[in-house]
C-alpha cells in the first residue's frame, strides 16, 4: 500500500484500531495483533521476535502461543483481517450512499482517508510483509483486496461511462497510492487539515 521502508507517524500504535472489533475493549488477541503491527512496522517482521510482542503487551513470549501458533500467523491474521474489513466496508459504504456514483464516490474516498489516518502501521506492515505470507494467506489477502478495489471500479466505470474497465482499475489504485502515503506526512497537519487535504486531493485524482 506504501513504498517499502516507511515508517509510520510516532504514537501510532493507539491509531491502528482496523484489527479491533471494539476499540475500547480490545481482546487480548487484539492486543496482542495490534502491538505486532507497530513493531512489524517500525523494525520489519523478520525482526521482531514472539518475545518482543509478548514484551509489548505485558505477556511472557511463550504466553502468544496460546493465541497464536507463530509469528507468521501473527501477520497472515492482521493482513486478511483488514483486508476483509476493507472489502466489506467499501460495499457498505456504496449501499449507504445510495444510487448516485458521485455520493457513492465520496463515501469510498472518506472511507479510505479514515482508514489510513487511522492506520499507519498496518498500511506499512501491508506493503513491507504481504511478500513474507505463506501463499494460501498471501492469495487470500490479493482475493479480499481485488473484491475491493472491483468496489472502486464499479463506481469509477458509471462517473467515467466512456473509460475501460482497465482505466478506472488503474485509476483506483492511483488514488489507493496517493491516500496510502500518510505514513510519510502524518503529524505534519492536524487530522482534520490532513483528512480534508488528501479528501479533496483523492476527488481530483479520481474524477479529473
Amino acid at each position: 500500500m506504501t513504498p517499502a521502508g516507511t515508517r509510520p507517524d510516532q504514537g501510532s500504535a493507539a491509531q491502528d484500531t482496523a484489527l479491533l472489533a471494539d476499540a475500547g475493549r480490545p481482546s487480548r488477541r487484539e492486543q496482542i495483533l495490534q502491538a505486532a503491527a507497530q513493531l512489524f512496522a517500525e523494525r520489519g517482521s523478520r525482526s521482531v521476535g514472539v518475545d518482543d510482542v509478548g514484551a509489548a503487551v505485558g505477556v511472557t513470549g511463550p504466553a502468544i502461543y496460546r493465541h497464536f501458533a507463530s509469528k507468521d500467523a501473527m501477520l497472515a491474521e492482521m493482513l486478511v483481517r483488514i483486508s476483509e474489513r476493507l472489502a466489506d466496508g467499501g460495499r457498505e459504504r456504496v449501499a449507504a450512499a445510495g444510487p448516485d456514483p458521485a455520493a457513492q464516490l465520496r463515501a469510498l474516498i472518506d472511507f479510505q482517508v479514515d482508514f489510513a489516518l487511522d492506520n499507519p502501521a498496518l498500511i506499512v506492515v501491508h506493503d513491507r510483509d504481504l511478500a513474507s505470507l505463506p501463499e494460501a494467506e498471501a492469495g487470500q489477502v490479493r482475493r479480499l483486496q481485488r473484491r475491493y478495489v472491483e468496489v472502486w471500479v464499479a463506481v469509477l466505470a458509471r462517473l467515467h461511462p466512456g473509460a475501460e474497465a482497465a482505466a478506472c482499475r488503474a485509476r483506483a489504485h492511483a488514488v489507493f497510492g496517493l491516500i496510502n502515503s500518510t505514513p510519510h506526512s502524518a503529524g505534519r497537519l492536524d487530522r482534520t487539515a490532513m483528512a480534508g487535504l488528501l479528501r479533496g486531493m483523492a476527488w481530483a485524482a479520481a474524477t479529473g
